[in-house]
């Protein structure tokens, strides 16, 4: 999920369709309250933060959000029509990953957005034991079982499977998963592929929950 916090109605439109474009999730808001009052109940995997706001400076925003214990781990995109060098450092000094200048590039914008993504993917905490209705993971044990009765997966399998449980609804591209999990060596689109239609067999309704979005790659639902 991403969280877009932009005054101007017509840039919030702009990014929250070529996000949904790209099959990611996005919600919008055109006031801090809306905002802070979204962060009580759900984390984004990053947002996307305008500085200059009518109620509140993105700059008061951002030291907010980064002094809170449950916000601070947010990578934060500052977007803004600042752009001295002072501005930028500003920003960066105060937490945020990264910043973009108005007018932008909406192909710019995305790319960015993947790699914080990627990144955000890969730091992200393992949580030890995962479980999804009859579906457990256990990554000390290095386990998955199904109504109790264990699935014997390959290691980039059990890999695919705890990236996905990990990150529920969020969709990986074919790149960023052999980022990720290959390190891009020696390896290519087809290969997640294979595993993917192997992973889907062994988990077998479960499987189900693994999507195909189409150009771009997979995702773990909640929903079939």
């Amino acid at each position: 999920m991403i969280y877009i916090l932009e005054d101007d109605k017509s840039i919030l439109e702009l990014i929250l369709y070529a996000l949904k474009s790209q099959n990611i999730e996005a919600k919008g808001f055109g006031e801090p309250k809306a905002l802070k009052e979204s962060l009580k109940s759900e984390i984004p995997n990053v947002l996307i933060l305008d500085i200059m706001l009518p109620e509140q400076s993105g700059f008061k925003i951002l030291e907010d959000i980064k002094k809170s214990e449950k916000t601070k781990d947010i990578p934060v995109l500052l977007l803004s029509a600042l752009n001295s060098e002072f501005d930028k450092v500003k920003g960066l000094d105060l937490g945020a990953d990264d910043y973009i200048t108005k007018p932008f590039g909406v192909m710019e914008l995305l790319a960015r957005i993947r790699a914080m993504l990627r990144r955000s993917a890969k730091n992200k905490p393992t949580k030890d034991d995962i479980v999804f209705k009859n579906l457990s993971y256990s990554s000390i044990n290095h386990s998955v079982k199904i109504d109790n009765q264990k699935i014997e997966l390959t290691l980039k399998e059990f890999e695919i499977l705890g990236l996905f449980l990990q990150n529920m609804e969020r969709a990986f591209s074919r790149d960023e998963l052999l980022e990720l999990l290959w390190d891009n060596y020696n390896s290519e689109s087809r290969t997640v592929d294979i595993h993917i239609k192997t992973l889907r067999q062994k988990l077998g309704s479960f499987g189900e929950h693994i999507k195909t979005i189409r150009g771009v790659g997979y995702k773990f639902s909640k929903v079939l």
